[in-house]
């Protein structure tokens, strides 16, 4: 009987040679090789294990705890408020995917993709019915991996992805995983939507787990951009609960993805920073396919401060053991999501809402601002050098600015994708507030989701001062979107889908269970 990932490369063996110019090879089925040797087989979840490589680990530090939590994990572990808030955060993905598949960002990566021989251009080829499909490519389909990475891309392209506490974007890096990996899952493989959702939420299981590793980790990050150092870690859990592995291939899986972590604050604000949950999802992907086809990593990756405590400075997994290994519920039922309104940085969103609350009390009734009537603008906002933007000229700037977010929701009254435009961002009217706004960080504003504010001072032409406060926008974990709010939002991201498309995801992914395919979701998607 063929493993999990020896079907995926017979189903891509007409796919990769031509793409890639490589022969895939035929491994041994690790599984297979030791069911047929008469071992004890266990069940967990619906995936069957050799008992031999359940008891093959040391017990009691942090990595093995881990990759018993992924070998482990089933649904009867998701409480109905876990399984609700892992649908909606899905739903989202989906569909700021899809939007930002049209992005330039995305369309230079898949031009990138078709010159370096990665992407075929042959409509009888990358149109067909192997492989993984490229959302909103109408029809294109590629590797899981490369998949996988344009899709991650796509979500994060226009900054309109969830985002967690402590900071990353959970869902980025592992919704295209495991949708890119299901699609090439066929025969007595093929995942069932109970399937899909139990490793999407394993893999944000992990992320959530990994952050509460290290007190610097609840801050809005300064050196390593999150989706980049626990994202890959969790699109690696997620691919391994995927195939069924067991703790020793979900322990090298880890360490092999330890190994792809990391990308640099700096390209914040830049059109690299969208990469990183791409280049997440598709080194996570490609860690599990490693690990099952025998390499190896450190045992002690999560142990050690030059293993993944590289990335915190006071990371501390004795500490974490001691206050999470006992913990009853996932992550996700404990501490909800941030989905955002608009496409921006998730602090803009204090800023836009402060924003609005001094325009309403200056336009009343009307709700026309005149610009000329303002004399200066006062942010006070937490000190955070890569989202204190005086001037942007991008419009990736533009969406860590928060001069930009206050001066655009004063004028137009709402924030929306074309306010990141290039006539939006460049016209005088805009460029005029901006040179009128100053930002200043007091003391006691916190750089984190969980207790930074926004309040904006607008002094006008007659020496009035108006004032806005914003302590928790609506959007936030504390203020969550209504789901009527989620599925409009979703509907208006997915507006160029056939008719009758959008409506049918939402089904679709509201009625995940072991009755429904996991392969629906992605195929509408292609469009």
């Amino acid at each position: 009987m063929l493993s999990k990932s020896e079907s995926i490369s017979r189903a891509l063996v007409p796919l990769l040679p031509r793409l890639t110019g490589v022969q895939p090879t035929r491994q041994a089925s690790t599984i297979s090789e030791e069911a047929q040797a008469g071992q004890t087989i266990r069940k967990f979840s619906h995936q069957a294990l050799p008992l031999a490589e359940v008891q093959s680990l040391p017990a009691g530090n942090t990595t093995s705890w881990f990759a018993d939590q992924i070998t482990n994990a089933s649904m009867s572990h998701l409480s109905d408020l876990t399984l609700h808030r892992s649908k909606r955060m899905i739903l989202d993905t989906l569909g700021v995917g899809y939007l930002g598949s049209k992005t330039d960002i995305t369309q230079s990566i898949i031009r990138w993709g078709l010159d370096a021989g990665l992407l075929s251009d042959d409509p009888a080829l990358g149109h067909g019915e192997i492989g993984s499909i490229i959302w909103g490519s109408g029809g294109r389909r590629t590797s899981p991996s490369m998949a996988a990475y344009i899709n991650g891309v796509s979500v994060h392209s226009m900054d309109f992805d969830d985002t967690w506490h402590p900071a990353t974007h959970p869902s980025g890096p592992v919704v295209p995983t495991i949708l890119a990996l299901a699609e090439t899952m066929t025969g007595q493989y093929r995942p069932s939507g109970e399937d899909l959702i139990l490793a999407y939420n394993v893999g944000v299981q992990v992320q959530g787990l990994l952050m509460r590793c290290s007190r610097q980790a609840r801050e809005i990050p300064r050196r390593f951009h999150p989706p980049a150092v626990v994202g890959v870690m969790g699109s690696a859990a997620a691919a391994s609960k995927l195939l069924g592995f067991g703790p020793k291939k979900s322990r090298h899986a880890l360490a092999i993805a330890a190994s792809f972590a990391g990308a640099p604050m700096a390209n914040a604000g830049t059109k690299t920073k969208p990469l990183h949950c791409g280049k997440s999802a598709r080194f996570g992907l490609e860690a599990a396919l490693m690990a099952e086809h025998g390499i190896e990593g450190n045992d002690d990756i999560l142990d050690m401060q030059s293993g993944f405590g590289a990335f915190y400075d006071d990371y501390d997994p004795e500490e974490f053991m001691r206050t999470h290994s006992q913990r009853d519920q996932f992550v996700l039922h404990d501490q909800d999501i941030a989905i955002k309104r608009f496409p921006a940085h998730l602090g803009m969103h204090w800023a836009v809402d402060a924003a609005m609350e001094v325009r309403r009390t200056i336009t009343g009734a009307s709700f026309q601002l005149d610009p000329r009537i303002i004399s200066n603008i006062v942010i006070s906002a937490p000190k955070s050098r890569y989202i204190n933007r005086p001037l942007p000229t991008t419009e990736h700037e533009a969406r860590h600015s928060f001069q930009f977010m206050v001066c655009t929701a004063l004028l137009d009254g709402e924030i929306h994708p074309e306010s990141f435009y290039h006539d939006s961002l460049h016209r005088p009217s805009l460029q005029g507030l901006l040179e009128k706004t100053a930002v200043i960080t007091p003391e006691d504003n916190v750089a984190s989701f969980e207790d930074m504010y926004v309040v904006v001072e607008v002094q006008l032409q007659d020496g009035s001062v108006v004032t806005g406060r914003c302590d928790t926008p609506y959007g936030h974990w504390r203020r969550p979107l209504s789901d009527k709010h989620i599925q409009e939002k979703f509907i208006r991201n997915t507006r160029d889908l056939p008719a009758g498309a959008p409506a049918e995801m939402i089904r679709s992914v509201g009625s995940l269970d072991s009755n429904s395919r996991g392969t629906d979701i992605g195929a509408l998607l292609a469009h």
